[in-house]
């Protein structure tokens, strides 16, 4: 109930949706790290926003989830540069040490692994970002140093 309460606080921030929806679902967002379904539910409910719309923003940019994420962000990029120079040996690498695949979450909440195709830094190729910190020119044998960090 304090979810949909809260969900209720961020509208009122909001006089008008038409325009604000993409705000919205990042105010919604930050509360739990994710999109949670009761609360698009609710919030197509208190606006009139059809629930598949919701479901549509939501899904088309990156930038929202609609499943908990872990507290530390893992990804590494697998542009051409850091495909060319081992990024895909550095994912096989985080993915053997956290036990877990890109797209999926440990189990202890700890962290999620994910790609994404470019981060722009093609000349510190291989790139790995974790949380909002990136981390150029990395081998295999310093992933375990860079994660070490947020245990």
């Amino acid at each position: 109930m304090a979810e949909l309460e809260a969900v209720d606080r961020i509208l009122d921030g909001f006089p008008e949706v038409k325009g604000n929806l993409i705000a919205i679902l990042h105010a919604i967002q930050a509360l739990d790290g994710y999109l949670p379904e009761a609360s698009l539910r609710h919030l197509s409910k208190q606006t009139g926003v059809p629930l598949s719309q919701l479901y549509a923003v939501a899904t088309f940019y990156h930038f929202f989830s609609l499943t908990p994420k872990g507290r530390h962000q893992v990804c590494v990029c697998l542009g051409t540069a850091c495909h060319v120079k081992g990024s895909t040996r550095l994912l096989g690498e985080i993915e053997k040490r956290l036990g877990i695949q890109e797209g999926e979450t440990t189990a202890d909440m700890r962290y999620t692994l994910s790609t994404v195709r470019c981060v722009g830094n093609c000349s510190c190729a291989p790139v790995l970002l974790t949380d909002k910190e990136t981390h150029g020119n990395v081998a295999s044998k310093q992933v375990a140093d860079i994660l070490d960090r947020y245990e």
